[in-house]
């Protein structure tokens, strides 16, 4: 039989300083069963970060060829291709060519993967932006994780605080390059 996936709702108070977005949603996420608690989380960060008009998820592991996130125009045309983890250079390839603004979120230690993408063929690698998100912010937030949660955030000058169950979590998006 197979496992089904768990659904979350979240409210999310979103205050991006860095960005000048200040918005109020509800999310409804989808946790797959073969999707780790904490690329689960970073993917809900990455959206928050990301935050913009024309935001969506992908239809997920069912569809393989498009962006975890992404922010389209009126015209349904990517303009924002956002993956998360530690994507190969294949893909990233792929998306730098797909869109013209292409950010990747890690939630693991970049170090590793970027010695592996060192020398492979990306179109445009210089102009991708990556983000190491906090990994005791995605644990903390692990912990927490409940399937109807409001959440508040709050980025400003490159530090992430997250507002959970009366707990505020705090930490630094480290910007590295390929």
């Amino acid at each position: 039989m197979a496992l089904t996936s768990t659904m979350y709702v979240l409210s999310v108070n979103l205050s991006h300083v860095d960005r000048h977005v200040y918005e109020s949603f509800e999310l409804r996420m989808a946790m797959h069963p073969s999707e780790s608690p904490e690329y689960f989380v970073a993917r809900l960060l990455a959206y928050c970060l990301e935050y913009a008009e024309g935001i969506g998820f992908s239809k997920g592991v069912s569809d393989p060829d498009d962006p975890t996130v992404s922010v389209r125009d009126l015209t349904g045309s990517i303009t924002t291709w956002i993956e998360i983890g530690a994507p190969d250079a294949a893909r990233l390839h792929k998306a730098s060519k797909a869109a013209p603004r292409v950010a990747v979120y890690t939630h693991k230690e970049p170090t590793r993967w970027l010695e592996q993408l060192a020398g492979q063929r990306i179109h445009k690698a210089e102009q991708i932006e990556i983000v190491a998100l906090d990994r005791d912010l995605i644990d903390a937030l692990v912990e927490r994780l409940d399937r109807r949660m409001a959440l508040d955030v709050s980025v400003t000058d490159g530090t992430m605080y997250v507002t959970v169950g009366g707990a505020v979590l705090t930490g630094e998006l480290l910007r590295v390059g390929i």
